[in-house]
């Protein structure tokens, strides 16, 4: 008896580490069918590891839609930024030089079916060339209505002159049944502009370009916008046309640039109409008083980025 009480232990040692010896190997065997699984599609292991990969190392984790993209882990500081490109103004006219508006090469990436167009600089939701040609179309002539008729209006050109009829065929060879690339007068640029701290550079990362018809091109005079597109899009579609997508120098021809370029060195005027607010307000927003106010305001704002480009290290 007391043999059988001496052993007990022995006994029960031997029990608990053969059941731990077998849940080692049931955990060994689930741990080899998974490696053979993922071992016998490739495909499968080579997703898994780039996803883990991805997310294990912020220096992979960057802007998809940035030209040059950077790591998230090297951005000390970004701030976006929205400006509005005159396209008439004096020095903007490198971009608008006759038959090489750079509106005329957005245009006609869209009809090649090469540039994609969205609705708004968010890029969640593209738009179809039917849309995008309907928003370039001029505004429609309508006719008199019945009440403007039963008050004497006529439709005369005021000088007792009935209206002539228009021309189907010569508006059609025309093409006047949409604004020329020289009446799209307005750019709007979203862009980021980040502090890369491995280079202690700022860099201007362009985001979207919107294009934009003047408010006078139409009678209830509010602006209208055609479409917005990828930065990284036309930077693309302007480097496949080397010869014909250019910044012309007024001065000097042997001085032309190719627009991405002439993008790239800033070459251009503009004005910021908003910056990043949580309450998404533009500059005309917080200083609602006069246009003249508007100004000084974004000149402010484009003085403040300039300080801020000097003094970064203290923030």
């Amino acid at each position: 008896m007391k043999k059988l009480f001496s052993r007990l232990p022995i006994t029960l040692i031997g029990v608990i580490c053969l059941h731990t010896s077998l849940s080692v190997v049931f955990a060994q065997t689930n741990n080899s069918e998974e490696r053979s699984t993922l071992s016998d599609n490739p495909t499968l292991q080579t997703k898994v590891d780039e996803v883990q990969t991805q997310e294990d190392n912020p220096y992979l984790q960057y802007n998809e839609n940035s030209v040059i993209p950077i790591s998230e882990a090297d951005i000390l500081f970004r701030r976006r930024i929205w400006r509005e490109i005159y396209l008439k103004e004096r020095k903007n006219k490198p971009f608008f030089a006759r038959n090489r508006e750079i509106t005329k090469f957005i245009i006609q990436g869209v009809k090649e079916g090469i540039l994609i167009p969205y609705k708004d600089e968010s890029l969640n939701e593209k738009m179809t060339k039917e849309q995008f040609l309907e928003n370039l179309s001029l505004p429609k002539e309508e006719d008199l209505s019945a009440q403007e008729k039963a008050l004497g209006f006529t439709e005369d050109n005021g000088w007792g002159d009935k209206k002539a009829p228009a021309d189907k065929k010569a508006v059609k060879d025309k093409h006047v049944d949409e604004f020329l690339p020289n009446e799209i007068t307005t750019l709007e640029l979203m862009e980021d502009i980040i502090f890369h701290k491995r280079e202690s550079t700022f860099i201007y990362d362009i985001q979207t370009i919107k294009l934009i018809i003047p408010a006078e091109k139409f009678p209830t005079g509010l602006r209208k916008t055609v479409g917005t597109f990828k930065y990284k899009d036309l930077a693309a579609y302007f480097d496949s046309k080397p010869k014909e997508a250019l910044w012309v120098n007024v001065k000097n021809n042997a001085g032309n640039k190719k627009l991405t370029d002439a993008i790239q060195l800033r070459l251009f005027d503009s004005r910021i109409v908003k910056v990043e607010d949580p309450d998404d307000r533009t500059v005309e927003d917080i200083y609602s008083k006069t246009p003249k106010d508007h100004l000084y305001a974004s000149q402010k704002l484009e003085e403040d980025l300039i300080e801020l480009e000097q003094f970064i290290w203290e923030y």
